[in-house]
């Protein structure tokens, strides 16, 4: 149970094209949002940040959200695996990819590009952070340094977020809930704290 009372989605009036937007893109409104707008400034700037690092960019789109998907992992946010594992299928991840993503270096459904980044989204959400030269050296074979740039803002704005959910036990909402009762659980994964009560 989340530690503190989300507000409402209609006590944030001056907010609603963002969450139309996010609704648009995710399907849903995250609740941390509705959290953040307890500081509206906070939540105005987080909107901007988050726009700017997951929306359209040089990076596939479903390759960022697998490249959540592993920071999170990585840091240990139950709440944000879900988010990610979700939001990649919505992006067009096929759901059996997503479930195989802990095997991104073996499984032949992910490609040299992808594999480098998930090892930087892992080494780089470590603690501590375990990233060398040759995750960029191998991440330069794939990636233009813009798009190296785009890739870490993921892995950060990640890290933010999953500091975020955790320390704030954010409920989760239906849609990642079910998705990633289906699809993660067999690796290990449960809403824990983040499960609504």
């Amino acid at each position: 149970m989340a530690h503190i009372t989300a507000l409402d989605r209609s006590d944030l009036g001056e907010f609603e094209v963002i969450f139309e937007l996010t609704e648009t893109v995710m399907g849903f409104v995250p609740r941390s949002m509705f959290t953040m707008g307890r500081n509206p400034a906070l939540l105005q700037a987080f909107a901007q940040l988050a726009g700017t690092v997951l929306g359209p960019g040089e990076v596939d789109g479903g390759l960022k959200q697998l490249v959540g998907h592993v920071a999170s992992t990585a840091a240990g946010c139950r709440y944000c695996q879900a988010h990610t594992a979700s939001s990649a299928a919505r992006s067009g991840v096929d759901a059996g990819k997503v479930e195989a993503v802990w095997s991104f270096e073996t499984d032949d459904r992910f490609t040299a590009a992808e594999r480098a980044a998930l090892r930087l989204a892992h080494d780089a959400s470590s603690v501590p952070n375990a990233t060398t030269p040759a995750h960029f050296d191998d991440l330069a074979e794939h990636f233009s340094e813009e798009q190296i740039v785009e890739i870490v803002s993921v892995i950060s704005l990640f890290g933010w977020l999953n500091r975020w959910n955790d320390t704030m036990a954010t409920d989760l909402e239906d849609e990642p809930l079910a998705f990633g009762a289906e699809h993660l659980a067999a690796s290990g994964w449960d809403a824990g704290k983040h499960a609504t009560r």
